[in-house]
């Protein structure tokens, strides 16, 4: 069976709007390639074999696309007692004491900008390291050799 994508609505709603971006830009990609494929007397046109490419890589991304919105599970609700998928967490460095915020989300959804809350991946080794934990609890993670001790402050 499908691995299930857990989203937020935000996430699953960025997911449909990129796919729809991806579906004008193969019309506008068949269509260059039309336009080449017609007036072109020398199929090794370097041209025409670039459109074929961009024509297979769009059609590989709405697959994609496609196949991560129909194993979508849209996350309703975060857990307020643990860190969760959808959760927006404060952490503080033991260290610098420095805190700041993240959001666990899935792997597709990691790295957006959300305001100013950046998205980690629930696969990232700080997402390992935050998933499951509470308020109060003191973690260290490695990441490139380097390890940090963190703080969860708060969950929302």
């Amino acid at each position: 069976m499908a691995r299930e994508v857990r989203l937020t609505q935000e996430g699953y709603d960025r997911l449909k709007s990129t796919l729809a971006q991806e579906y004008v830009r193969l019309e506008e990609a068949t269509r260059i390639l039309r336009e080449l494929t017609g007036s072109s007397d020398d199929y090794d046109d370097s041209g025409l074999e670039d459109a074929k490419r961009e024509k297979v890589r769009l059609e590989l991304r709405i697959d994609n696309l496609e196949d991560q919105l129909a194993r979508a599970v849209i996350i309703e609700g975060t857990a307020r007692d643990h860190i969760d998928l959808g959760s927006i967490v404060t952490l503080q460095d033991t260290s610098s004491r420095e805190g700041f915020e993240v959001q666990l989300v899935a792997p597709v959804e990691a790295g957006v900008l959300d305001g100013d809350i950046p998205r980690i991946s629930d696969e990232s080794p700080l997402g390992k390291a935050i998933k499951g934990r509470k308020a109060g609890e003191t973690f260290k993670v490695t990441i490139n050799a380097k390890t940090n001790e963190y703080t969860v402050i708060a969950i929302n």
